[in-house]
């Protein structure tokens, strides 16, 4: 039985390739894509603009995922074979020290991630640990469920924020991180949960996922020292230092967007006067990936309304260039084998 898979041999540089199956492992389990979104990250590997120590070429891309369990290797359980899943990309050692904390995706053994270390989803079939699997239900929506990576580490920035009912919450950036964010934190009955995004058609989707307010960085001077959490996904090079300004004294701010070099840096002065606490989260350790599972499979998020495009994998460049083009209306874009 044959297999395809898009490869990214060189930055800038990809073709849709024909191979056999393949198989299983010990301990590893083969997976029939159903769904793989597309990320910037994904973006950056194709241009190249990836940290070297983050991405291994030739590469199939790929870390947004689900599909169904179809062969098992030796030591793994076959019961799972016809369950839907999704899988942690990290593939974490699980005998370090950070691994033992529960941290598993600071893993202390070299970086190992499936799409940027390890052939992902951008294929028909995908081979995984059995042990970084996540059951779904049955009924599950292949496409909603692909979005369960962002999702988790979303629920990341949401454990590490530890919001509560009656807070004034603002959630900065409205991508998928920033709108699944919405539909997590709206869970916790805040007093506000205000949504800011550039774009003012991307705010304002907020309002339709569970955002109580939406503004744009233009009107943020006048709600400084406002919100007792506040949650950036965005990465921009101003949403750091801008989400800082957002908080109350005493108040927390969680990083959750991926900065690049040429980030505007946090005031020290602004951050000891004040008195924040300020996280940054890196990925999704196990237990986000659980606490996001959960979330979807009782509905308190609803990851499939953040989708807008889908391609089969013989468009992969013509879903990267949407992507790259950055249209306010563009959301999620599928691949579906």
């Amino acid at each position: 039985m044959s297999s395809r898979a898009v490869v990214i041999d060189t930055p800038g540089s990809h073709r849709l390739v024909t191979g056999p199956r393949p198989e299983p492992g010990p301990g590893e389990v083969l997976v029939e894509v159903a769904a793989a979104g597309i990320c910037r990250s994904d973006l950056e590997v194709y241009d190249g603009h990836r940290d070297p120590g983050y991405v291994r070429y030739p590469v199939t891309p790929g870390h947004e995922w689900s599909g169904t369990v179809v062969a098992a290797g030796p030591g793994v359980d076959p019961g799972l074979v016809g369950r839907k899943a999704v899988a942690e990309g990290f593939r974490s050692c699980g005998t370090c020290e950070r691994c033992r904390q529960g941290e598993t995706s600071l893993c202390a053994d070299s970086y190992a991630e499936t799409g940027f270390t390890h052939p992902g989803a951008f294929a028909d079939h995908l081979v995984v640990p059995a042990r970084l699997l996540h059951p779904l239900p049955d009924d599950a929506d292949p496409r909603a469920a692909a979005l369960l990576e962002p999702a988790a580490v979303v629920a990341a920035a949401v454990r590490a924020g530890a919001p509560e009912a009656g807070e004034r919450i603002a959630v900065v950036g409205a991508g998928t991180l920033g709108l699944l964010a919405v539909q997590l934190l709206s869970a916790y009955s805040p007093a506000e949960l205000a949504a800011v995004d550039p774009r003012p058609e991307r705010a304002k989707l907020a309002l339709l996922t569970g955002a109580t307010e939406a503004r744009t960085p233009e009107a943020n001077e006048e709600v400084h020292g406002h919100y007792d959490l506040v949650v950036e996904t965005a990465g921009a090079p101003g949403t750091a230092a801008g989400s800082c300004l957002l908080a109350r004294r005493g108040g927390r701010v969680v990083l959750t967007g991926m900065f690049a070099a040429g980030a505007v840096g946090i005031d020290p002065v602004h951050l000891s006067l004040s008195q924040l606490t300020v996280r940054s989260v890196f990925g999704a350790p196990s237990a986000a990936w659980s606490f996001a599972v959960r979330a979807y499979a009782t509905g308190r998020i609803d990851p499939a309304r953040l989708i807008t495009h889908e391609f089969p994998l013989e468009r992969f460049g013509d879903a990267l260039a949407l992507l790259a083009a950055d249209d306010p209306d563009t959301g999620k874009v599928l691949l579906r084998p």
